[in-house]
């Protein structure tokens, strides 16, 4: 079994719905801590603790804009989350045509007889 933990740590992150929604946010454009936090409601400690998560999976980073810290989205993180869904998806495709293969050679065996 392949262990990513940077994989992980992305799924954990993104497991949450405030969490999805904060990334939806962020990558729209930069928004401040205060900003994720007004629209929600949760204390402003709470949306940190969420934000917190996401920068330690790297799907947001932070910067500071004076005494602002912005939060932005990270797209190339999504990338590597797409990408291993993307995996998975081909995998599937590829036991689906087996299986479409086995059957329709079942087909033209019952046919032949």
């Amino acid at each position: 079994m392949v262990v990513d933990s940077d994989i992980d740590r992305i799924f954990h992150a993104l497991a949450d719905a405030t969490r999805r929604d904060i990334v939806t946010r962020v990558l729209q454009r930069p928004h401040s801590v205060s900003e994720l936090a007004a629209g929600y409601a949760m204390s402003f400690a709470a949306v940190q603790k969420h934000v917190a998560v996401l920068e330690r999976a790297a799907l947001v980073s932070k910067s500071r804009n004076g005494r602002e810290q912005l939060v932005s989205g990270e797209v190339d993180t999504i990338g590597r989350a797409r990408e291993l869904l993307g995996r998975y998806e081909r995998l599937w495709h590829a036991r689906a045509n087996a299986i479409d293969a086995l059957l329709a050679a079942e087909n033209d065996t019952n046919n032949e007889n």
